[in-house]
């Protein structure tokens, strides 16, 4: 298995790694944000817009063509940086790679009123679901007056203010602002494709090494956010904390907390305690999200109204299990490998690849970052997830209720 780490030449980090006989290839490439959006929505309406037209293809023909060469390709926004990706058959590599930069490059914007209205519409179903309300609420509140903590209640809060000009300034500014990170991952030799990712990415602005000022969330006090849904027939509840991101030591032993406490589904003490004993959930889970910046770390329950109490009283005590207990070995143990093996799950296709790669790139991390992770996973002791649950569980933290 061959892999080669260059660059393009405006800068571009590119990452290749040759999978042998795979008949699609996988490409992505990441721009990060450096500076915020002026209101919340716009980058999220500008992600969208890609795939509405350019100055030589209508959506309809940029769909169509992308149909009778099986192309899948897309744009998406994540907090920190603007993701777009392809999968292909080998022997269309250059047309998807033409379509794509056609994409990035010439995009009018022109479908600007009717994507909006498009947008809007389906935030608010989306947010019809209780679930998708508790976790609007959560966000908001932890994040608040930051723009990880930019929602979907928040965007349409701002809808009505946002103009294509502003939408066209952000392009602009994430164009020309941004660290550029390229990943391929396939069966096509590298100097096959490297003249062909040259002449058609390498004429993008000068990736940059600059990072903007970012302020770093912080939480210094409990916040409680409450929502009544007048029909709802469950009571949904999300708990959370602001934690440590990437490079801290204490990543690699969050990470296996999360796994012990919620994410390993039927395992995992939420679940066991919970739902099995206690007969409280529908659902129960935990969560730890890494971002640039920061991490959140939360507990969600989906139960009947009148255990809310009973259920947060749940919380309280496996947090305070995990804070005075030390792990067994076996469980510790068992949490490794579980994280291991899901890590190997999510990296079986091309497409995964390409994508995790330029994840950790993006963050400047490394493209190999996944690999030394699982180093320092298997390194975690009993005695770090203790430190970390007392040091990061405390009485700072955000609880947010949906109920009826």
């Amino acid at each position: 298995m061959e892999s080669k780490i260059s660059t393009l030449k405006n800068n571009t980090e590119f990452f290749y790694k040759r999978n042998p006989n795979t008949p699609r290839v996988a490409l992505c490439l990441n721009f990060s944000i450096e500076e915020p959006e002026k209101c919340a929505g716009i980058h999220a309406l500008m992600s969208r817009l890609f795939m509405q037209g350019t100055k030589t293809r209508s959506a309809q023909q940029i769909a169509e063509e992308l149909d009778a060469y099986a192309i899948e390709l897309s744009a998406e926004l994540k907090q920190d940086y603007l993701r777009f990706r392809f999968v292909c058959l080998n022997e269309d590599f250059a047309k998807a790679l033409e379509i794509m930069t056609d994409i990035i490059k010439n995009s009018t914007f022109e479908e600007f009123d009717k994507e909006l209205a498009k947008m809007t519409g389906e935030i608010v179903a989306e947010l019809d679901s209780p679930r998708g309300k508790v976790s609007d609420a959560y966000y908001k509140t932890i994040f608040e007056n930051h723009p990880y903590g930019n929602t979907y209640t928040k965007i349409l809060e701002n809808a009505d203010n946002i103009k294509k000009q502003d939408v066209i300034d952000a392009y602009n500014s994430i164009i020309t602002k941004s660290r550029k990170v390229l990943t391929f991952v396939g069966d096509l030799a590298c100097d096959e494709i490297l003249s062909t990712l040259n002449e058609n990415l390498g004429s993008l602005p000068y990736s940059t090494s600059e990072e903007g000022e970012k302020d770093i969330p912080v939480l210094n006090e409990k916040k409680y956010a409450e929502i009544i849904k007048k029909d709802a027939n469950q009571a949904h509840i999300l708990q959370g904390w602001i934690v440590p991101t990437y490079l801290s030591e204490d990543y690699p032993p969050l990470v296996l907390l999360n796994i012990i406490l919620g994410a390993s589904g039927l395992s995992s003490r939420l679940f066991l305690e919970l739902r099995d004993k206690k007969g409280l959930a529908y659902v129960v889970r935990s969560s730890f999200e890494p971002f640039d910046l920061c991490g959140s770390f939360s507990i969600y329950i989906a139960t009947e109204p009148k255990n809310i109490e009973v259920s947060l009283a749940g919380f309280k005590e496996e947090i305070e299990k995990i804070k005075t207990i030390p792990v067994s070995d076996e469980e510790l143990e068992n949490a490794k490998n579980n994280i291991i093996g899901k890590w190997a799950f999510m990296q079986e296709t091309n497409c995964q690849q390409a994508c995790l790669a330029a994840h950790y790139g993006i963050q400047g991390l490394g493209f190999d970052f996944n690999e030394k992770l699982k180093e320092k996973i298997k390194l975690v002791t009993s005695e770090q997830l203790q430190n970390c649950a007392n040091k990061y569980f405390n009485d700072n933290y955000v609880l947010a209720v949906l109920k009826p």
